[in-house]
């Protein structure tokens, strides 16, 4: 089992920054993929960042030049810097890691954006 805990969420005006982190704990060995998701309210939720163990990135769109994912593997931790937030960026955040062909979640922070 991994347990994944995060930290970081609040309330943060348009145009400020947050940062979130994740560490993972337990049973880690053979995660690869650790990564954010989020969801707002009557949305799905979707794909925010993902980094690999090696340190290849991946953002949506949406994110792009504004977010920026890290990983410091020695503290089995992934960070997501989020700059020039926006209101559409209000969701509840959650962390995500696969370990083979498992996912394990966090139990989600919120981030509110307000205008």
């Amino acid at each position: 089992q991994v347990q994944l805990v995060e930290s970081g969420g609040g309330l943060v005006q348009a145009g400020g920054s947050l940062k979130l982190s994740c560490a993972a704990s337990g049973s880690i060995f053979g995660i690869n993929t650790m990564g954010w998701y989020r969801q707002a309210p009557g949305k799905q939720r979707e794909l925010v960042a993902t980094v690999t163990r090696a340190g290849s990135t991946n953002y949506a769109d949406s994110v792009k030049g504004r977010f920026t994912i890290s990983r410091d593997n020695a503290k089995n931790t992934v960070y997501l810097q989020m700059d020039s937030l926006k209101p559409e960026d209000t969701a509840v955040y959650y962390c995500a890691a696969r370990q083979l062909t498992i996912d394990y979640w966090a139990q989600g922070t919120q981030v509110t954006v307000s205008s």
